[in-house]
């Protein structure tokens, strides 16, 4: 085996590893955001968009974090 194929596994790993992370940060995230909603249901239109936004930025690092365990 070369030394290219075992830093490709390696990668792989890492990343299924690091993944972990914004698995449990979405879960959170929307989580916690239904039950603000269920406590007041009158604040849904702000929390709502605040759930969208933690997503976005937690999917974002997610993606960037692919991108660098193969960037090597």
């Amino acid at each position: 085996m070369d030394l290219a194929a075992i830093t490709g596994n390696l990668n792989s790993i890492g990343y299924g590893l690091a993944a972990i992370g914004p698995g449990i940060g979405v879960g959170l995230v929307f989580g916690l955001g239904v039950q603000a909603i269920a406590r007041q249901p009158e604040a849904r239109g702000i929390l709502q968009g605040q759930m969208i936004f933690g997503f976005a930025v937690i999917e974002a690092l997610a993606i960037l974090g692919f991108v660098l365990a193969f960037a090597v």
